[in-house]
């Protein structure tokens, strides 16, 4: 019989293959409810640093330094406001001084008119003079009060007293003026000796023993002179 003819021996079985798998993308962590991942940004692309528009170039490691901005300025005040507490503001004490040296001046006018004329006055022009330089007394001194004082309570208190004791004190100087007519002491010497208050009581008192109510009047008319005027005219240069 013949042989028959060699024949290589089997392979060895093969594990049974798997299908191909696509591929799956790494998780990072767990994911158990299998939910998608935070979508994935594209990489950011640096810019170069711009250097600032002002100052010197900006040293390794530090941030860059910003330009400076300009504070923005307070509102300046409204026209007309914010100086009336400087431009209008009076000077009662200026207006006070003023009106005294005024006041003064016009009561040496009225007692060298008196002195000039007292023998041809009679008792209706000696009243009239008086009348009149107690309301010119007044007005000069309440106008100065206005202009100098403008607005202050205390300029015009102050120029109805000083009209006042302008007006009081214009008559009496009158009378110790008319015992030095002569150029002689001796009258006024007599007069301080015997009734050194005689000056003040002629001036309220008539020759028959009466009151004398035109030189009471005189009194109220000079201050109303003066704080009129002081509060019409104060009034008038704050407005304006």
């Amino acid at each position: 019989m013949s042989q028959p003819p060699f024949q290589p021996p089997p392979l060895p079985p093969q594990p049974p293959q798997q299908p191909p798998q696509p591929p799956q993308a790494p998780q990072s962590s767990y994911n158990p409810y299998s939910q998608p991942g935070p979508p994935q940004q594209p990489p950011q692309q640096q810019l170069p640093q711009q250097q600032p528009a002002f100052g010197p170039p900006p040293v390794p490691g530090q941030p860059p330094m910003q330009p400076m901005q300009h504070a923005t300025p307070y509102p300046a005040a409204p026209f007309g406001q914010g100086q009336s507490g400087t431009g209008n503001a009076g000077n009662a004490f200026g207006a006070i001084l003023l009106g005294f040296v005024v006041s003064f001046v016009i009561s040496l006018v009225y007692v060298g008119i008196n002195l000039a004329t007292y023998k041809e006055q009679s008792t209706t022009v000696s009243n009239a003079l008086y009348l009149l330089h107690a309301l010119l007394n007044g007005a000069a001194v309440g106008a100065l009060a206005g202009t100098v004082g403008r607005g202050s309570n205390g300029a015009r208190v102050g120029a109805a007293i000083i009209a006042v004791l302008g007006t009081f004190f214009g008559y009496t100087n009158t009378v110790v003026s008319l015992f030095l007519k002569d150029g002689s002491l001796m009258p006024l010497r007599y007069m301080l000796e015997d009734n050194p208050l005689y000056p003040a009581k002629a001036w309220w008192d008539t020759q028959g023993g009466g009151v004398d109510w035109f030189s009471l009047l005189g009194l109220p008319l000079a201050a109303a002179a003066a704080w009129g005027l002081a509060y019409l005219i104060g009034n008038k240069g704050r407005t304006a």
